[in-house]
């Protein structure tokens, strides 16, 4: 098991709420004189800052308890920003009715509200039109045609 799989895994285990999950664990060799692993989280219904401490603070006692890391490190217990394209099924549950822009791999963009996520494919639906000949269609996608995709923000 590679090393980011068993930090995976650890962070798994020190999430106390079943709405947490891990989205991501980056580990890069260097950064100035330490390693920095990024342990990226998500919750079906958010997360606040106390559940960021919680966890950093029990992963690093599980980290130092299993000796995962030989070298000195960094620990970083992050959310994913704005930036972040969705990398699970269960972020896009979770984003149902938020507007998505969708890169394929086709090299296609698309921009839609997110009607639907289910277990192989999402519902997007895309406006087309103008005016009186406004419509709604809705798109099926398969998460094998995403490439990436990331929340619109909205500030109406």
């Amino acid at each position: 098991m590679e090393l980011n799989d068993k930090i995976r895994n650890l962070a798994q285990a020190t999430l106390k709420d079943e709405s947490l999950f891990i989205v991501d664990v980056l580990f890069s060799l260097k950064h100035g004189p330490s390693k920095k692993m990024v342990i990226i989280i998500d919750g079906d219904k958010g997360v606040n800052i106390d559940d960021i401490a919680n966890i950093s603070r029990d992963l690093s006692k599980a980290l130092d308890d299993t000796n995962l890391v030989d070298d000195q490190y960094l620990l970083e217990v992050t959310t994913p920003g704005l930036d972040q394209p969705l990398k699970l099924k269960r972020q896009f549950k979770k984003n149902v009715g938020r507007s998505l822009k969708v890169h394929l791999k086709d090299k296609t963009i698309i921009q839609g509200k997110l009607a639907a996520a289910g277990e192989d494919h999402l519902t997007l639906d895309q406006e087309t039109g103008e005016g009186k000949k406004k419509e709604i269609k809705p798109r099926e996608l398969g998460y094998g045609e995403i490439e990436k995709a990331f929340v619109l923000v909205s500030f109406k």
